[in-house]
């Protein structure tokens, strides 16, 4: 993996030779529209195949690079290069104010996404055209001087692609072994469950945004000057962002050389039916290589080649130190609390869903240390309560207290930081992560890891506390129910929290894999978590709990030990109804 960025800037200095060898001007604009293509397909990889927020504005950005350079250089005299930092600034300025608007909004995802970027694209197109940064008429750029970069014209603007696509690929690589692109990869997959498991989800999402506009900008800045002539009607179109998309998914949009490869093979087809008779062609050819690839390789052609080499996609997961003892997995001790007092005050909480009440002014304690139960019949609001204290959702009224500090307000991943970990009901692993990876998430957003190398090596621990270790390099996807639960718990607990929040954690599970949880459970308090646990296997609730508090209609109805509370009355009524308890 480290040797990758050594092979990118050795394959760009073998390439700017080119030049050199007197090849004719044709070669040197294929290759420049190449390496343009790079460009335009990895920057719109970076947000749309690492996030999987599609976007058809591409050719905004793009265009804004385009119209900025033009203006400066045409308008107000500036030197091309210095052009350029302008035309990435413009770009990741306008990407920014657009996704610090649509990114707050949860619905706004997938399809409208894509529809909200494209109109995006002719809207800009419209401002531009009327007004005078094009004025209807286009931008010349006859009488700019082309830099002095390469023995011909054509050769200085291959030069240039060259080094913004070895530019572009490095950051793309370098996002995608960071931190930074594997809180990408799990927005893609699932990005509630990112949220709360510590992702920063919005923050994340604006830098990949700003990162993927800029790129384009400056190809847009360079472009300006190779088309010498730019018009708003040829620019702001939705050929861009079609192109890049169909490169990038015939490469495969979760690797940064997927794109790259995409753009090479297109561009070659598209100059080797360059003729008026045979560009019909061309470009139906390419449509029949989209739609197979789409049918045989959905993940694109780099993956399914990485899939037959049996490589993963996370290089990170790639070291296997040996694998600590179970004894070995750090025990967590408490200096801020005594043990028993309270660690998380839920004081009036209350929760609406468009009028209907799920949780109405619910009190809850919960102590240092304990198991506390959460019971009550089905529609009770006691996954609410988990949603609701996990940040999932936002309470209606109320305050929740986490180690004396107030919660409300804070965004889930600010809540996951500060020591709360939860399972689903019904398992949410990333699905495109192999079980290491989805652990190592957690590793790095909950806990104090930053490298991916390191969390992936403290991953396995979680995986060997679990007993998954032995599922390390295997997708979600091959698991069992049993499995995939104790992947939840692996998860949960790899974030070292100080409260795990388990929700119906036992549901579905058979009898023996019953038995093995609730030791597991007891594993989980023993290395140092206070524990809140959703459930309706009372033999597991009596086995495991030091109180319970019971909820009905979002209230609470009862509270204390477990033996006593499920004998009385009330709770008999809410669990069996009157005619039964009668």
């Amino acid at each position: 993996m480290k040797r990758t960025p050594l092979i990118i800037l050795a394959a760009g200095v073998a390439l700017a030779v080119v030049p050199q060898l007197g090849l004719p001007a044709f070669y040197d604009s294929l290759l420049y529209l190449m390496l343009h293509w790079i460009v335009l397909a990895t920057s719109w990889n970076i947000l749309s195949g690492y996030s999987g927020y599609f976007s058809f504005g591409h050719g905004a950005f793009f265009g804004a690079g385009i119209y900025t350079s033009a203006n400066l250089m045409a308008r107000y005299d500036w030197p091309f290069l210095w052009t350029l930092p302008a035309a990435a600034l413009v770009a990741a300025v306008l990407g920014v104010a657009l996704g610090a608007v649509v990114f707050r909004v949860k619905g706004v995802r997938g399809e409208l996404f894509a529809l909200l970027t494209l109109a995006i694209t002719f809207v800009i197109g419209t401002i531009v055209v009327n007004t005078p940064l094009d004025g209807g008429n286009g931008v010349s750029l006859a009488a700019v001087p082309v830099p002095k970069i390469g023995p011909t014209p054509s050769s200085t603007f291959y030069l240039l692609a060259l080094a913004a696509a070895i530019g572009t690929l490095l950051i793309a690589w370098g996002i995608q072994v960071s931190k930074f692109g594997a809180g990408l990869f799990a927005i893609h997959d699932d990005e509630d469950a990112a949220e709360v498991m510590g992702v920063p989800t919005y923050r994340y999402k604006l830098m990949a945004l700003a990162v993927s506009c800029a790129l384009a900008g400056v190809a847009g800045g360079i472009h300006a000057l190779f088309l010498s002539y730019v018009t708003a009607g040829e620019v702001f179109t939705i050929t861009v962002p079609l192109t890049v998309v169909l490169m990038s998914v015939l490469g495969g949009t979760r690797h940064w050389a997927g794109p790259a490869i995409g753009a090479v093979a297109i561009t070659g087809l598209l100059y080797s039916f360059t003729a008026a008779d045979h560009a019909v062609a061309g470009k139906a050819l390419i449509g029949v290589i989209l739609i197979a690839a789409i049918l045989f390789m959905p993940d694109g052609i780099l993956e399914r080649v990485r899939r037959i080499l049996g490589r993963t996609l996370w290089r990170a997961s790639a070291a296997k130190p040996a694998l600590p003892a179970a004894a070995e997995v750090p025990v967590r001790t408490s200096t801020a609390v005594a043990q028993g007092d309270v660690l998380l005050r839920v004081q009036g909480l209350s929760k609406a869903f468009k009028g209907v009440r799920a949780l109405g002014g619910v009190d809850v304690d919960v102590r240092r240390g304990e198991i506390l139960g959460l019971l009550g019949p089905n529609g009770s609001g006691k996954s609410t309560f988990i949603n609701v204290v996990s940040g999932h959702y936002a309470p209606t009224g109320g305050a929740i207290w986490f180690e004396g500090r107030c919660m409300n307000g804070l965004p889930a991943h600010r809540i996951a930081g500060s020591g709360i970990a939860r399972t689903y009901q019904i398992p949410r692993p990333f699905g495109h992560l192999n079980v290491l990876q989805n652990v190592a998430i957690a590793t790095m957003f909950g806990g104090a890891v930053r490298d991916p190398t390191a969390a992936a090596k403290q991953a396995r621990t979680w995986l060997e506390f679990t007993g998954l270790e032995d599922k390390a390099h295997a997708r979600p996807d091959d698991l069992n129910l049993h499995q995939r639960k104790f992947l939840e718990l692996a998860r949960a607990l790899a974030s070292r929290p100080r409260l795990v929040l388990l929700d119906e954690v036992l549901c579905g599970l058979t009898p023996h894999e019953i038995d093995g949880a609730v030791a597991l459970i007891r594993r989980i308090r023993e290395q140092g978590s206070t524990i809140v646990f959703v459930e309706h296997v009372m033999r597991a609730v009596m086995a495991l709990t030091d109180r319970i508090v019971v909820f009905n209609h979002g209230e609470l109805l009862a509270e204390g030990a477990a033996t006593d509370v499920m004998q009385r009355p009330e709770v008999m009524t809410a669990y069996l109804g009157k005619a039964a308890h009668a």
